[in-house]
């Protein structure tokens, strides 16, 4: 039965796929077309700036240690169900391994804004 319906599923997808692609409106790529519209001149100079490679470095930096933040979190419930001992040795060893990272992230420069 599951089966069947997945099936069903994926006969009606494709369709909708294909119908989509016939009907939708064709674009052309021209280059005049892909340029920025300056009061129809010519641009003068670049219309994207560059991408701060800092910029990405910190969000990168944050999201990794925001989902380590989100790992911490089930310690509080097993907390309940483990010894002392046991839940501090993880606890520890896994605030040390953030540490560690923070650390190594420092040293290689990943948190110093160059102007």
């Amino acid at each position: 039965m599951i089966w069947i319906v997945s099936m069903i599923i994926m006969v009606i997808s494709s369709l909708l796929i294909t119908i989509c692609s016939i009907i939708s409106k064709k674009t052309f790529m021209d280059r005049e077309k892909m340029s920025p519209f300056e009061c129809g001149f010519d641009p003068k100079t670049s219309s994207r700036l560059p991408f701060s490679l800092q910029f990405f470095l910190i969000a990168v930096i944050f999201l990794i240690f925001d989902v380590e933040i989100t790992l911490l979190i089930p310690l509080i419930i097993v907390m309940k169900t483990i010894n002392s001992l046991m839940f501090m040795t993880l606890t520890i060893s896994f605030i040390l391994i953030l540490i560690g990272g923070l650390f190594h992230e420092w040293k290689q420069g990943a948190l110093e804004w160059t102007y």
